[in-house]
Order: structure tokens, then C-alpha cells, then sequence
């Protein structure tokens, strides 16, 4: 009888530790900060919540048409700056990197990415060195 009691306070702990590490994450609130951020000239598109659930997840990842001709902004907010060791890395259709955030050790708080094809693109978010493994993006377009 006492393992048993010790098993379910070993589980009760478990999970109260993992809800107050994914608690802390407000990815909504993170990419809802993010709309102002849009460069002047786009239209916004939709936001992303980047949440690693505290380390547990090391890639977050999402998927979008974009239109040929149609230029893209896509923006990472971050409780830190500037994002906090979010990676961001666009793929296109074929798994292609089209473009990243982190070129040369050097963070960026966004990518503009001219389309040039019609497609699926994905777009993922890695985390190095993050201390909240959580952030926001907007999406946004202009033609």
C-alpha cells in the first residue's frame, strides 16, 4: 500500500511539474505582440504559437500556400530579445530551405521572402540557446 502512495504522489508531481512548465508559456500573447511588428506595406495573414512545452518539443512546425509573385514577412516575438534562440527556417514543397532567421551566429527578428512558386511552404521553429522555449509569429503579404 505505501509503494502505491508513493507511485501516485511520484505522478501527482510529475504533473504538476510538467503544467507549471507548460503553463508558463503565453504564445498567444506572444504572437498577438507581433501583429504591430509587421513591416509597413503587409497585410496580415495569420499568427503561429511557438511553443516548445519547456524543452520538451525541439521543433514546432507549421504549414502555408504561398502565392507566386507575393512577397511574405514573417516576424518572431519572444519574452526576450531579440527572439530568444528561435530559430525560424522556411522549406519549400520539396523540403528546400528558402530561408532562416539565423545566419552567421546571428539572430533575426524576421524573414521577407519573395515567392517565386505556388506552393505548401513550412515553416519551422527550432530553439538554440532559448531560456522559455516559447515565442509568437505573425505571418503577413503584400503583392
Amino acid at each position: 500500500m505505501k509503494n502505491i502512495v508513493k507511485i501516485l504522489g511520484l505522478i501527482t508531481a510529475a504533473f504538476i511539474i510538467t503544467f507549471h512548465v507548460n503553463a508558463q508559456c503565453n504564445a498567444d500573447a506572444l504572437a498577438q505582440s507581433c501583429v504591430p511588428k509587421l513591416q509597413d506595406g503587409f497585410t496580415f495573414l495569420k499568427t503561429f504559437k511557438v511553443d516548445g512545452l519547456g524543452g520538451a518539443k525541439n521543433k514546432v512546425e507549421y504549414s502555408y500556400v504561398f502565392s507566386k509573385d507575393t512577397q511574405y514577412f514573417l516576424n518572431i516575438c519572444a519574452n526576450s530579445e531579440p527572439t530568444d534562440g528561435i530559430i525560424v527556417t522556411m522549406y519549400d514543397s520539396k523540403r528546400q530551405v528558402v530561408s532562416t532567421n539565423y545566419n552567421n551566429g546571428k539572430f533575426y527578428p524576421g524573414i521577407v521572402y519573395p515567392c517565386n512558386a505556388t506552393g505548401i511552404y513550412y515553416i519551422t521553429f527550432t530553439f538554440q540557446g532559448s531560456s522559455s522555449y516559447c515565442g509568437g509569429s505573425v505571418l503577413g503579404f503584400k503583392r
